[in-house]
């Protein structure tokens, strides 16, 4: 089962510091070194938004939500269950803090 984990903005969340980078790359190091982690990353606040409707396209500049909407970053992992995915993201947000995470199968 593949599931893309997103962080979502928090406008209260302190700047990361060095202790943080050094707890977050040790997970992320684990994850991959078992085969879990398939892609990570963080995510520009823009972007571009692509509507069509019929034969029309229409491409239109971000940013398009709230700041406390907005996905900032992101893990696709493969693991055995969704306790097993529950649990890679209750590490996650042990070691980020206080925020929200939101996290959707990959059909």
């Amino acid at each position: 089962m593949r599931y893309l984990l997103m962080s979502l903005a928090d406008e209260n969340t302190p700047a990361p510091d060095e202790k943080l980078f050094a707890e977050m790359g040790a997970y992320i190091q684990e994850m991959s070194a078992k085969g879990i982690l398939l892609a990570t990353g963080g995510l520009e606040p823009g972007g571009v938004r692509m509507t069509s409707a019929g034969s029309e396209i229409t491409v239109t500049d971000g940013p398009f939500t709230e700041a406390k909407e907005a996905v900032v970053g992101f893990a696709l992992v493969e693991v055995r269950s969704e306790e097993e995915m529950l649990e890679l993201a209750r590490r996650f947000r042990r070691i980020v803090g206080d925020g929200v995470s939101e996290i959707r199968r990959v059909l």
